[in-house]
């Protein structure tokens, strides 16, 4: 039996990256930077990449990495949703991460395992593992298209590209034009990358790759959505304790007390979920199932307590200046992320072979 409580050495990195969060992403600082022309804040990214060492979590020793598990990247996962910390971490550390994992490419590996790097894969953010993603067309060594929705495309340094002779190609950022959407999300941006010619390193099949690197990105999402629904809950409680009308606690009128005790069930059932699908990823059994419970679950979870947190804040959820709103719109824009709620939901049906009636 697979035992999905934390370690001691997990709740030790619990521990330091919600310090180095609180130091570097404080609610003010986010909400400033999501105004700016430079929402990613790589001052936090150096320190946990470069700092902690967390960039390399996935990466074997042997090339340049820290050797550990998905358990543990989803701890970090937590923390990350717990501050919608704007960093590229599940976007590098994680989904391009694991496409040159499968593709074995260990030179790209050490600089993303080290931070030196950014990377980011070149597949629209909303794209479910398995699923159907665009391609550009590779033409005499070079590649010429455009692909759009690409997180955190602004701050890599290599961009990963599937190409339409089925490989998938390194290429360098500065190469591309990446140009930003409007996105829900301010503190994952998407953009459009261009490609006019540009000159890619053939890294292997992209096919394989992708899937894997989906999997993954939509697995430890979960943990993401589990951090980030355990925050606004946490908040909303300790609110409603020192809010008072009618000269008593908020906290204390019933109503509002099973609203709060239906969404901490829900929160603890996404735990072990979250907890369930990094384990599987870790232990690459059952993995895909696990994944697709998770994601099944999740969204709705994090959007429910991202919204009663919005509305149990009253007047003060509703301004610009508390970080409810990010919260809220990381939660939504997490939903589509990596494949929706639905999609996974027929994705499992397959997985354990249950007809649609």
């Amino acid at each position: 039996m697979t035992d999905l409580l934390y370690s001691e050495e997990e709740e030790a990195l619990r521990s330091a990256v919600r310090d180095l969060l609180a130091d570097h992403c404080d609610a003010p600082g986010v909400i400033a930077r999501t105004e700016s022309d430079a929402p990613h804040d790589l001052a936090a990214w150096k320190a946990l990449a470069d700092g902690m060492g967390l960039a390399g979590l996935l990466v074997p020793e042997a090339q340049g990495g820290q050797g550990a598990t998905h358990r543990e990247v989803a701890v970090v996962m937590e923390e990350l949703g717990r501050a919608v910390a704007p960093v590229p971490y599940l976007t590098s550390a994680v989904v391009a991460t694991e496409a040159l994992l499968a593709c074995g490419t260990e030179d790209l590996l050490a600089e993303l395992a080290s931070g030196r790097r950014i990377g980011a894969l070149a597949v629209s953010l909303h794209v479910a593992a398995g699923g159907a993603y665009k391609v550009v067309r590779h033409e005499g060594g070079s590649l010429h298209g455009e692909l759009t929705g690409i997180a955190d495309a602004a701050a890599a340094d290599v961009l990963l590209v599937p190409a339409d002779d089925g490989g998938l190609y390194a290429v360098d950022a500065s190469s591309a034009t990446v140009t930003p959407q409007v996105s829900l999300d301010l503190t994952r941006p998407l953009a459009t990358v261009t490609l006019d010619g540009a000159p890619g390193r053939l890294l292997g099949d992209a096919e394989p790759a992708v899937r894997r690197a989906l999997r993954s990105g939509a697995g430890l999402l979960a943990s993401e959505q589990l951090g980030l629904a355990d925050w606004t809950l946490t908040e909303t409680v300790r609110y409603l304790k020192e809010r008072k009308q009618f000269n008593r606690s908020v906290g204390g009128f019933q109503a509002l007390k099973h609203r709060l005790a239906q969404l901490w069930l829900e929160v603890v059932n996404l735990r072990a979920a979250a907890r369930n699908a990094a384990d599987a990823l870790a232990s690459d059994e059952d993995a895909d199932v696990a994944v697709a419970v998770a994601q099944a679950y999740a969204a709705s979870v994090a959007v429910h307590a991202a919204e009663e947190a919005l509305q149990l804040h009253a007047g003060i959820g509703m301004t610009w200046e508390h970080p409810i709103h990010l919260y809220l719109k990381r939660a939504k824009a997490d939903s589509l992320a990596y494949g929706t709620a639905g999609a996974h939901r027929a994705a499992l049906a397959e997985l354990v072979d249950l007809q649609a009636p």
